[in-house]
């Protein structure tokens, strides 16, 4: 079975190698020997090294790429990241050490989210970073924490835009929102920037995320761009840096299709022209974090016991929703969708079941697959949740029930 893969089109990245799934030039089989216990995350390095080399192909050279580390702040990943692209978006003062742990310089390291306290304003303003701001408050707050330390804050403003993502899993800018500032406060705004003094560095216009439909992409990008021409006509100095987001999908579910980025690139490169005459000293920043990692990592765990209830079988594993709340559905699911789930160390097999996964805590929540037809599982073999490199182990609650954390490797 040497070089066959499975028929889910989600299943694909990976070769299968003796009827065992590979990463990294491993199999599944070695590298949890390797790793030496279950659960974990394994996160494939090459996976990721070509992501970002797909995005360079066919996004516009002018396009500057940056990680939005919250999709997956594993340390390994940060490091290796921070060689491929141009900047990194954080969410907080741990995720902003991180950045600063790499060799990526400070001025590429931008800080957005609201609700930032003055003591991570300060440690941010100290070290240089961009920090996008999302209200008001927080640009008086930035401006005086500034004044008493000597330093001269810089800034941008994120904008919530009168506009939605259609289509996106989850709507971040249109109507009322925590993010942001609404666009016809903005104005006002920036001329207050001016008079702060502040070191105005530019736009962030984030309209949503988790979307897999290129013509949703594209108006919104027109809109973005739009949106920020007009905007920047209020500026106190130019926009150095336009920030239009990103929002680009993946598959998870059967029916569901893979992003046309070739079509998403030739859209911004019949835009960029008008945009540059518009904004001459702007780098237009497209800001990624699922896109670039969640194909490339896979969530790991091991059957415990063979379960029968009243006619249906149940595997029970060492792993579920305290690692992986995603995969469990209550991370954004309205209707619960099973993710694309394996039995790594049989991946093809004759022998098909109808199973459920579930995992060891005491929840019924706790449901890693449920109903799937999969190859026949016994005790210790090796259960594998694909499409798992993003909003994995740090979306979920690691602390429920005090069962021991998962182990992450890049390989």
């Amino acid at each position: 079975m040497t070089g066959t893969r499975p028929k889910h089109a989600a299943l694909t990245q990976f070769p299968i190698v003796e009827n065992c799934l590979q990463i990294g030039g491993l199999t599944l089989t070695r590298l949890a020997q390797q790793v030496g216990q279950t659960p974990f995350y394994a996160y494939d390095r090459q996976k990721i090294t070509e992501r970002i080399a797909l995005l360079r192909k066919h996004l516009p050279e002018e396009i500057h790429l940056h990680y939005a580390m919250k999709a997956n702040p594993m340390p390994a990943v940060i490091q290796h990241l921070a060689h491929l692209v141009d900047g990194i978006d954080v969410a907080s003062v741990g995720e902003m050490r991180a950045a600063l742990d790499t060799i990526m310089s400070a001025d590429r390291v931008s800080f957005a989210g609201h609700g930032k306290k003055a003591h991570e304003l300060s440690c941010a303003i100290a070290a240089g970073i961009v920090l996008n701001m999302e209200s008001e408050q927080e640009m008086e707050l930035i401006a005086e924490l500034g004044n008493e330390v000597g330093i001269r804050p810089n800034v941008a403003v994120r904008v919530n835009p009168d506009f939605e993502l259609k289509s996106s899993g989850m709507k971040m800018g249109g109507g009322p929102k925590q993010f942001g500032v609404d666009a016809e406060r903005v104005p006002e705004m920036l001329r207050r920037i001016g008079k702060l003094g502040l070191n105005f560095m530019g736009l962030h216009i984030f309209s949503g995320s988790q979307n897999l439909k290129e013509a949703s992409i594209q108006e919104t990008h027109e809109k973005t761009f739009q949106l920020g021409i007009q905007l920047a006509q209020h500026a106190p100095s130019s926009v150095k840096t336009l920030n239009i987001g990103g929002g680009f999908g993946i598959p998870y579910f059967p029916g569901e299709t893979t992003l046309d980025i070739a079509a998403i690139g030739n859209n911004l490169k019949r835009l960029l022209p008008d945009v540059k005459q518009e904004l001459p000293e702007a780098q237009i920043v497209i800001e990624l974090g699922r896109y670039i990692v969640a194909e490339a990592g896979i969530y790991v765990c091991r059957v415990l016991e063979r379960k029968q209830s009243r006619n249906e079988i149940f595997l029970v594993a060492d792993g579920g929703l305290h690692h992986h709340l995603a995969a469990s559905g209550n991370f954004g699911q309205v209707i619960r969708k099973n993710y694309p789930v394996i039995i790594g160390n049989k991946v093809q097999s004759d022998e098909k079941e109808t199973v459920s996964i579930v995992g060891p805590l005491c929840t019924p929540l706790d449901l890693l697959a449920d109903k799937m037809e999969l190859s026949r599982a016994e005790v210790n073999d090796l259960v594998v949740v694909m499409q798992s490199g993003a909003y994995g182990l740090t979306a979920s609650p690691t602390a429920f029930l005090g069962h021991p954390a998962a182990v992450e490797v890049l390989v």
